[in-house]
């Protein structure tokens, strides 16, 4: 898959785990009411915006 945003990018966790924690959660639960197995979350957060000359 191959998303581009010039408004987000994909947010990078590092060593937070609880976050990664979150989002497996997440992905678990989502999994199991549809059905889907193959379930993957993607979190973005805002990109800085350019100044604008």
């Amino acid at each position: 898959m191959d998303i581009h945003s010039d408004s987000y990018k994909v947010a990078a966790f590092g060593e937070q785990e609880d976050a990664l924690e979150i989002i497996r959660n997440a992905e678990t639960a989502i999994a199991e009411l549809t059905g889907n197995t193959s379930v993957t979350l993607i979190a973005y957060e805002k990109s800085e915006q350019p100044e604008v000359k």
